[in-house]
């Protein structure tokens, strides 16, 4: 089983996210804030850091940079609501998937889904 952490700061949207994820079969482990998910990365196992880019106190672009220094082959997904901030995010993580707000659950859950089976179809080559 898939381990996802997420960071969202909107109370709102990270049940949603938490609950879709989940009912999908995978695990995950949701925080407000970028500065909450340092912790569990060093301290935790993860497959996906799954986070907004902005939040209060570290956008999820400087977690993102911060997560490669501690956990180098943690994939990640930025989810975002402007799209000024998309261009920024892939230039400084180039390797991230960005989804942009507003989208369907089912939508961010193919997301994962084909970023997982695309690792597993890489890996077979």
């Amino acid at each position: 089983m898939f381990h996802i952490l997420l960071a969202e700061d909107d109370a709102v949207m990270r049940e949603y996210l938490t609950r879709a994820l989940t009912r999908s079969g995978y695990r995950v482990s949701a925080v407000d804030r970028g500065t909450a998910a340092l912790p569990l990365l060093e301290s935790e196992q993860f497959d996906l850091l799954l986070t907004d880019i902005v939040m209060p106190e570290m956008d999820g672009i400087e977690l993102a940079q911060r997560a490669a220094a501690i956990a180098p082959d943690l994939r990640v997904m930025f989810i975002t609501g402007f799209a000024a901030v998309t261009l920024k995010a892939g230039q400084a993580v180039p390797n991230a998937r960005v989804l942009s707000k507003p989208f369907h659950l089912r939508d961010l859950v193919m997301e994962v889904d084909r970023l997982f089976h695309a690792d597993s179809v890489d890996g077979a080559i």
